[in-house]
């Protein structure tokens, strides 16, 4: 069953505080009223505004009411921490007729949704909500695209042009779409990160379109017709220092409560992948066999075998495949094509999910023929049929006991905790863009020091790290700041990217740790960083920490760090020189400050 206790205490009284103002539990975060929209302050300073809240032709907000208070303790079996509190003060306000605006203030951020009654057989109406993100402002945004495979650039304005010509702009020729998560520093050392959580049947998810300033929820396209009751997602804000952004779990405490009776079957873990090295190396049985023996040889328990096994040459078929690797000890996991994105020239295999009778019988069969999970590729977006066709994979894996890897997919909106088969989503520009053009060459390290503040802080992120070696356009990444990705970048299923050839000639310390690297944790800190610039991030497993840094700058720094709180017996250091790829070793001492070369990083693991 699901690993969740829950406690719950509600109150439904009005108290005088809480009458005047809304405010978070510990007091931090509170929110007052403006007109159609809502200030949202942060130890007493405004940190971020929304000025309108609501829909197209609903009446003004009437005043937020005190209604209860929520408390609830959850178990997650993956992601940046196992055991979660969902703690917050609700607030309601009436927009007129059936429809209710319903705040959460958290200790580390707002939640908020809107709740429609008595609806017959109408569509939703516009929604706008819109935050205002004023000239200046520190802000690390992306572009919107269906796949939100973009960078996230440091900018003070949103005069920006597209990074690609095909993107959304205005008259101006600015971009004027963006994906979530977007981060802003709104006051120094302050800040908010813009999102959202808990898609359900009949919705759609949404971006921001922006004229100027002003930033308003635009939900994809939904053309189902509503009778009865409905509620839109939660419209999410994460606020604090740093540290409170990266530790924010406010993602899942806002999504449904797990909805599978049995998880014994869902096991997180490292996989070996093919894509990265041979790009269509997932059609030939001996490349797959290679990649078997290197996760025997790491002791990793997944492979992945990746699109067009469906074409095997010589005779083989992905059952060969499949057997060999169930015979060595190995849990495999195949492609998919989702067949609503790209299809044309799109690689193969085509149209076995897109029917309930098709899924069906493809997944039994991969659950027969000792399948693991599946990986899904190539969706078309944030609409509410890309919404529903993502939970009914979902629901139809599990029952076949089928762990799910979502790519060419959006971002990660809570359905991790709701169906916790989901252990990875790509949404990010990761490994792969090394084979499909250069520009991540000279951008990678800036942009993975950003990742840790953006787009994982909202769930698992396939990036598909750690790659020594170089694919079809090279890196200029050290060792070391590979090695860290792999502890920084929080997924349940690992995806290495690099060849056999390349893992296996590394150094025995090395292949050490990937074997023992956890993808759950127990406990997640930010010890230091700044988007782009740097970060140092420490992860608990069990009685063990790793603690991974990164140089996100093209010259060579110091990371300084403060780890009193970890009592260390054994500590393994893996760091980069100047003069050879790695630095290893092992010591007594927790340091204070590690030496990086440009683009560097390290990695520490301490046990007890």
């Amino acid at each position: 069953m699901c690993a969740a206790l829950f406690t719950f205490h509600l109150s439904l009284f009005i108290s005088p505080a809480a009458a005047q103002q809304a405010v978070s539990p510990n007091g931090k975060i509170s929110i007052d009223q403006q007109g159609n929209g809502l200030v949202i302050s942060y130890q007493a300073q405004k940190a971020i505004e929304l000025t309108s809240v609501g829909f197209e032709n609903a009446s003004s907000p009437s005043k937020l009411v005190f209604r209860r208070t929520l408390k609830e303790s959850y178990n997650m079996l993956a992601g940046k921490r196992l055991q979660c509190t969902n703690e917050a003060n609700e607030y309601i306000a009436s927009l007129g007729g059936d429809i209710l605006l319903v705040v959460r203030l958290y200790n580390d951020g707002v939640a908020f949704r809107y709740e429609l009654t008595d609806l017959s057989d109408i569509s939703i109406p516009r929604e706008l909500t819109t935050w205002r993100i004023p000239e200046g402002m520190k802000r690390w945004m992306q572009n919107w695209t269906d796949s939100y495979e973009e960078y996230f650039p440091l900018t003070t304005t949103y005069k920006q042009a597209p990074r690609r010509s095909h993107y959304d702009k205005n008259a101006e020729g600015y971009a004027c779409r963006w994906g979530y998560p977007a981060l802003l520093e709104p006051i120094d050392g302050v800040f908010a990160l813009i999102s959202e959580a808990n898609i359900e049947r009949r919705q759609s998810a949404s971006c921001l379109y922006n004229e100027g300033e002003l930033y308003r929820v635009t939900p994809a396209e939904n053309e189902v017709k509503i009778s009865g009751e409905w509620h839109s997602p939660w419209r999410t804000l994460i606020l604090g220092s740093l540290a409170d952004v990266v530790a924010s779990t406010l993602i899942t405490d806002v999504a449904e409560p797990c909805q599978l009776a049995d998880t014994d079957w869902i096991q997180p873990g490292v996989v070996s992948w093919i894509y990265w090295a041979y790009n269509h190396g997932s059609n030939d049985y001996n490349i797959i066999c290679k990649y078997v023996d290197l996760a025997v040889k790491l002791k990793l328990p997944y492979v992945l075998i990746d699109a067009e096994w469906d074409e095997m040459k010589d005779g083989k078929t992905v059952e060969d495949a499949v057997k060999y690797a169930v015979s060595k000890g190995i849990k495999p996991m195949i492609w998919y094509n989702s067949s609503v994105g790209w299809i044309d020239g799109a690689p193969t295999p085509k149209f076995r999910l897109n029917k309930l009778d098709d899924r069906e019988r493809e997944f039994a069969w991969c659950e027969e023929i000792g399948v693991a999970g599946v990986k899904i590729d190539f969706f078309s977006g944030d609409s509410q049929m890309n919404m529903d066709y993502c939970i009914d994979l979902l629901q139809d894996a599990a029952r076949h006991h089928l762990l799910v890897n979502f790519h060419g997919a959006t971002i990660p909106r809570g359905w991790q905790r709701t169906y916790p088969n989901l252990l990875s989503t790509e949404g990010v520009l990761g490994a792969e863009w090394y084979n499909n053009n250069g520009t991540l060459t000279p951008l990678a390290a800036r942009h993975n020091a950003t990742l840790p503040f953006t787009r994982n802080v909202i769930g698992p992120m396939d990036y598909t790290p750690c790659a020594f070696s170089d694919s079809q356009n090279p890196h200029i990444t050290t060792n070391a700041h590979e090695l860290a990705l792999t502890v920084l970048f929080e997924s349940g299923l690992q995806h290495l990217a690099d060849s056999p050839e390349s893992f296996l000639a590394q150094p025995a310390e090395v292949r050490q740790f990937l074997g023992e690297l956890p993808t759950v944790w127990d406990e997640t800190r930010l010890i230091s960083g700044y988007p782009g610039e740097s970060v140092v991030l420490a992860r608990r497993h069990g009685n063990t920490w790793y603690v991974a840094g990164l140089n996100g700058r093209d010259e060579a720094q110091t990371l300084s760090f403060d780890l009193s709180f970890i009592t260390a017996k054994q500590v393994q250091i893996f760091s980069d020189t100047a003069t050879k790829p790695w630095d290893i070793r092992t010591q007594t001492t927790l340091p204070t400050q590690i030496p990086c070369q440009p683009r560097g990083g390290f990695v520490i693991v301490v046990k007890k």
